[in-house]
């Protein structure tokens, strides 16, 4: 019997528009059941962020127990995108894809995963025909965002009634498809609330789902300090203990920093930790005293006020502590930012605040990495190697531009998920703004702020701030579903979006939801298919 892999190679040198007319033929050579498929329309799934491309082509490819996953040969970073397509395909199928069989175990409908060095690193393209799926990209990054597309693209439910075995049809045609920004991402913060390993996991399955590529974790703050620092052990054992209101607070060893770091990576997100200072800072000044700055003995703290810490800027101990600080955690993180805070640093003077990060600056990059920091620290005169977060004040935001800094566009008034729905919204807060599902997702990047133009901006991110929550279920009800609007804002281009076009593909992710068993906010901006099934507080949604 011949190899199907022996025949996918030449099909790959067509030009595409042959696979919308093609089909490898595998059904008669290969003597696979015979199965009459219904028409499909590609155009229509409910796909999130939204594709560059898609052409439908009225066939579907039919998955079932005669179908596998070939991956390209000597290419173990593909070989890892294929067992992970492997391993979601059968959460949703029970269906278990051999991954490179031999030609020996049978006759397969493929999916090939097939590398092309000439596209961009995160796009990739989609060719689905009636006995094979075949993406392409250029890396195995650019796989897994298009295998994120093919995952949706995989129906709920089989369809009993095409032959004696259960057949997922997905629908046929072609997708083209890259991100608008390279970093798409979101804050998690924990540590004004703990949240456990697990709950960062689940979260990261849901950004990896709708292509997003970095998690920024808020590992310090006033109300705890949440990674193991070896060399400064106190930083946990004391400072680690509490949180707001008063809850037993917790902390990531460092084996659970770097599970969390793999457990990113395989699904190609980056993990950015923040160490907030000089401000935010009293829980490390519980834990070790003479950090502190602010001429009051320092004690735990559970409330929510902001402003009233700092570390002690002219003390040299104070930057030994940073310099290990950053080397420990650096040295677990291999993405390309270390982020330093440097937002609503009150009780700081300005002299002293800038001597403090034009200190700090320094360090981070003696370990590699590119600072990040909230937009307060544009006000400093610094270089273009540095990102500033904007989340509040246009002003900082141009002051970064003009040092030729790159800006994360974190607008507080659209980007905040921390902020109410609305007036009786069980969680959140409000002096941004309410921030509607619309809202969140109606809004532009490039054009937010006059002074900061496409060229400045390395992408979007969406804070979740924990104040007032503190389980997984209410982080969902925060996050969920205006994360997704953000998501599509960093992938999809501006021109092909549009609110009532989001809003009927919003509805279709209710499946995906239940699924992960998601608490998310059922709001009535969006026609969800089945609203009374949703969740017991939908009764109190409104606009």
């Amino acid at each position: 019997m011949e190899n199907p892999k022996n025949n996918y190679r030449p099909f790959w040198q067509l030009p595409l528009f042959f696979v919308l007319t093609l089909s490898l033929g595998c059904s008669e050579t290969q003597k696979l059941p015979e199965l009459v498929l219904p028409e499909t329309d590609l155009s229509s799934e409910a796909l999130l962020p939204k594709p560059l491309e898609v052409i439908g082509n009225q066939t579907a490819f039919a998955l079932d127990q005669y179908s596998a996953i070939y991956t390209v040969e000597g290419e173990a970073s593909f070989s890892g995108v294929g067992e992970y397509l492997s391993q979601e395909i059968a959460g949703v199928t029970k269906l278990t894809l051999p991954l490179n069989p031999d030609s020996m175990e049978g006759p397969f409908r493929g999916i090939y995963l097939n590398k092309n060095q000439g596209m961009d690193q995160e796009a990739y393209e989609l060719a689905i025909v009636r006995d094979s799926i075949l993406l392409t990209a250029s890396t195995a990054e650019g796989a897994f965002r298009g295998v994120q597309t093919l995952r949706q693209l995989i129906p709920e439910y089989a369809n009993d009634t095409l032959g004696a075995n259960p057949v997922w049809v997905i629908p046929g045609g072609l997708i083209k498809d890259k991100p608008a920004f390279t970093y798409r991402g979101s804050m998690l913060d924990v540590a004004r609330h703990f949240f456990s390993v697990e709950d960062v996991k689940k979260y990261l399955d849901v950004l990896a789902y709708y292509k997003m590529n970095y998690l920024h974790l808020h590992l310090t703050d006033d109300q705890g300090w949440r990674i193991e620092i070896t060399s400064w052990p106190k930083l946990t054992e004391v400072g680690g203990q509490t949180e707001v209101g008063g809850g037993s607070g917790g902390f990531y060893t460092q084996e659970d920093f770097k599970d969390l770091v793999a457990y990113a990576s395989q699904r190609f997100i980056t993990l950015v930790p923040e160490v907030d200072m000089p401000g935010h800072t009293n829980a490390a000044s519980v834990s070790y005293p003479f950090l502190n700055g602010n001429g009051k003995t320092p004690k735990p703290y559970t409330g929510m006020r902001v402003g009233f810490s700092t570390l002690d800027t002219r003390k040299d101990t104070v930057y030994q502590f940073i310099d290990d600080v950053v080397r420990e955690i650096s040295a677990m993180s291999p993405g390309p930012y270390f982020h330093i805070g440097g937002d609503e640093s009150h009780a700081t003077k300005p002299s002293d605040y800038a001597y403090f990060i034009k200190r700090v600056v320094p360090i981070v990059r003696k370990y590699g990495k590119t600072p990040m920091g909230w937009d307060e620290v544009a006000t400093v005169s610094l270089d273009s190697n540095v990102v500033a977060q904007f989340w509040q004040d246009e002003e900082n935001a141009e002051k970064a531009v003009e040092q030729g800094m790159k800006v994360l566009m974190s607008p507080a008034k659209r980007a905040y998920l921390d902020m109410s729905y609305d007036s009786i919204s069980k969680f959140g807060l409000h002096w941004a703004a309410y921030i509607p599902v619309e809202r969140a997702y109606s809004w532009t990047p490039d054009l937010y702020a006059k002074n900061v133009p496409r060229e400045a901006i390395l992408g979007v991110e969406a804070p979740l701030w924990s104040e007032t929550i503190s389980t997984m279920e209410e982080l969902e009800y925060l996050a969920f579903p205006r994360l997704l609007g953000i998501a599509e804002i960093g992938w999809t281009e501006t021109s092909k979006r549009s609110w009532e076009d989001y809003k009927t593909r919003l509805a279709g992710q209710i499946p995906y939801f239940r699924r992960r068993n998601i608490q998310f906010y059922p709001s009535r901006q969006v026609p969800w298919n089945e609203p009374d099934s949703l969740l017991p507080w939908y009764k109190n949604r409104t606009k």
